[in-house]
């Protein structure tokens, strides 16, 4: 669902589900010329936090160690600009509850 939102708000598919043993990329997408790093969240029940909340300091840390290495192994992407971005779903998983923060880290 968050791959068809983007999408539709102009982002080019490249990759998804990247994955290093430091942690995995949900999506990686073109943003006209700035390559974005999209870490995917939901949660049905906000009784431990809502999905935005989910994205710590520590899972920030892997999402960048993760691009670090996709940009060591896809040389033609490393002269781009780059953004880390997050899309949150939070209870009801449709195209209305979705909230998209760019340059969110």
């Amino acid at each position: 669902m968050a791959l068809s939102f983007l999408k539709k708000q102009g982002l080019k598919f490249i990759e998804k589900n990247f994955f290093y043993h430091h942690g995995e990329i949900d999506l990686i997408m073109m943003d006209k010329q700035q390559l974005v790093f999209i870490e995917v969240r939901y949660r049905k029940s906000e009784k431990y936090g809502s999905a935005l909340e989910s994205v710590t300091q520590k899972k920030q840390q892997r999402i960048i160690k993760t691009s670090q290495y996709f940009l060591l192994k896809n040389k033609q992407y490393r002269q781009l600009p780059l953004r880390f971005d997050v899309v949150a779903f939070q209870k009801d998983i449709s195209i209305t509850s979705i909230t998209w923060i760019k340059a969110a880290f």
